[in-house]
Order: C-alpha cells, then structure tokens, then sequence
C-alpha cells in the first residue's frame, strides 16, 4: 500500500485538501471556497478537482485512498453524510460514490474489509471513506497531535459548531449507529439558547463560534469602555471570537470575562462527560481554541467542580498543538487505515 493518501476536510464556507505522508504528515495543501449554497454536486465536483490536484503532486505510487471529514452524521458504513449544518441541500448525500464516480481512473480499489451486510456497494469497494469532522480530528490527535500519549481521551472542537470525538482504547467510539460523540448537543441549562438543531441550553449554543458572538454583542454593546468597540471602529456585528482574543490580550477585562463566561459553560459539559465515560483526558481544538487560557482556564475550573471526586485523580484539559491541521491528519489516517480505523502505536 501507498505510504500517502488524501485528507480533505469538508466545511460550510471552505474546502481544504491535504496530500498526507503515513509517517511524516502534512506533504501539500488545497484551499478552495466550498460554495456550498450552490448543492452537493457542485461541492462534489470542487472537492474533484481538489483531489486531482493533489494526485498530480503524488508520487508514482499514488495513494491509499481519500479520507473525508465532515459535519453531520455519518452511517455505519462511513459512506453516506445525512443532514451536515451549513450545507443547504445536503439532506443525504452517498459521498463515496458520488466522489468515486468522478474519479474512476484516478484512485485505487479493493476488496472491501467486512464481509456482513453491513456494506452499501457489490464487489470492489473504493477506497473513498467518509468520517464525522471531529472523530477524523480525534484521530489526527492521536497519531499526530496532542492525543499521541494517550490510549483514551475525549476530543472537543470549538468552531461554527461544538464537535466531539470520543478515543477509547485506541479507537474512535462510534456508538451504536455511528453518531456518537455529539458533546456540543449535550445540555448545560434546559432554559438556556437554543442551538442549530433547536436543542436548548446545549453547550454549543454558548461557545459555538456564532452563538458566542451574538452573546459577546449583546454583553458588550453598553460597555463602552471596551476595548472590542476601539478594534472594530464602533461595529459590533463584525465581532468575532477572534475579536475578543485579541482585546483579552491586550488587558481588557470585559472581553475577559465574556471568554471566561464561555469557558465555565464547557467546563461544565465535559465535567458531565467524565462523569458518564470516564475518561479523564480531554483535548480542545478548532478555531476557537485559539482563545487559549482566556477560555481554557475557566473551563480546567469548571471542570474539576463538576467531575464526582472520585474520578478527578489525572484529570486534565489540554489544548491541541496542531490546530486546525489534525482534521486533515485525521482524514488521511481513516485512509491509510480503512474501515478498521484505529488508533495504532
């Protein structure tokens, strides 16, 4: 087998695609707008010609196969992405085939791994995989990332959304069906906001990247004296968490506090989740991450309170060293991998 493979990330507003070396990591990178308001086939047809790109810049032993990332749920199979936020007319989309057939001639086959009924295709079976965004992210963590120490941990992404991955044993938990892991839909407060799928109080409509925006604007518009209305000439609705970071870090205590605010809340959830999985790892990613110990610390405190004592010994929150790249990681180790996907050391 090719010691490369093809890791794509598939997000609402961009499409990012990474030639991955098994051993050595990221070897090429693609970035293309999704442009996923003009439907699936369109996105299908740029991730395409993201992939083709990224076959030219192989070596002549080609690649393993493509792994993909993405929002929503994805059935048992790995094949077929059912109603993913942020993609309008994604209700569900068979992605391996729709993807295979515009690369016939361009990545490899084989005989599929299973052999149950458990498998959509007859005969051979592409090497096209398809993985929730956040477990391809807990998988790039730990084979590449923060997640490399540890057999067991509990990732969460902090972005548009709050994704959840859960490594248990060295491999990815997938529940039932295959959509386990959804931390950002767990509840916090059942009369808080509501988030996208209309579940109130869940913690991702506190630290999602829009939610967490909307609350900073409503928190920040009659104090003045911050430092948010200086960096963004007055106009709080293009403030962005990325906002609050660097007025945080410029000592401005109300940006502080909305970060902090945010953090308790996550504190809060993953203290739930120890007490349910105990696992007493967890690894934070994803862009809003970037706010560091101004969201982190908080969330260590809450953390602690809300975890039963007798599951606080080793307990610890780190921060993925990565960044955004242990998607794409991820991706191309489900690849390398294939339908066995698991954590090897």
């Amino acid at each position: 087998m090719s010691d490369y493979a093809i890791g794509i990330d598939l997000g609402g507003t961009n499409l990012k695609a990474a030639l991955v070396h098994r051993a050595d990591g990221l070897v090429e990178r693609r970035v293309t707008p999704t442009e996923a308001d003009q439907g699936p086939d369109h996105v299908v047809d740029r991730m395409a010609g993201l992939v083709r790109d990224l076959l030219d810049a192989a070596p002549e032993t080609g690649v393993a196969g493509i792994g993909i990332g993405s929002p929503g749920t994805i059935n048992w199979e790995r094949t077929t992405i059912r109603q993913p936020p942020n993609l309008p007319g994604w209700l569900e989309v068979n992605l391996r085939t729709a993807l295979h057939s515009r690369l016939a001639d361009g990545i490899p086959d084989r005989t599929p791994d299973r052999t149950d009924d458990k498998t959509d295709d007859e005969g051979e079976d592409p090497v096209v995989l398809v993985e929730n965004d956040a477990n391809v992210a807990g998988l790039g963590s730990a084979y590449y990332g923060s997640g490399r120490p540890f057999d067991s941990f509990v990732m969460v992404t902090l972005g548009t959304g709050v994704g959840g991955a859960i490594i248990y044993q060295n491999r990815i938990f997938r529940g039932a069906t295959g959509a386990a892991g959804e931390i950002g839909h767990m509840t916090v407060n059942h009369a808080g906001p509501f988030e996208n799928f209309g579940i109130g109080g869940a913690v991702e409509g506190y630290v999602g990247q829009r939610f967490l925006s909307h609350h900073a604007r409503l928190r920040l518009r009659s104090q003045t004296d911050s430092l948010v209305h200086t960096l963004l000439d007055g106009d709080l609705d293009a403030l962005s968490p990325k906002t609050l970071y660097e007025a945080a870090e410029a000592g401005d205590e109300p940006a502080r506090e909305v970060l902090a605010w945010a953090g308790h809340k996550l504190g809060v959830v993953l203290g739930s989740a120890v007490n349910l999985l105990d696992i007493r790892t967890i690894i934070v990613g994803g862009g809003v991450s970037a706010a560091g110990t101004y969201i982190l610390d908080p969330a260590r405190e809450a953390l602690r309170e809300f975890t039963i004592p007798n599951l606080r010994s080793g307990l610890q929150l780190l921060r993925e060293d990565r960044g955004n790249d242990v998607g794409l990681l991820g991706a191309a180790r489900l690849a390398f991998d294939g339908e066995d996907a698991q954590v090897g050391r």
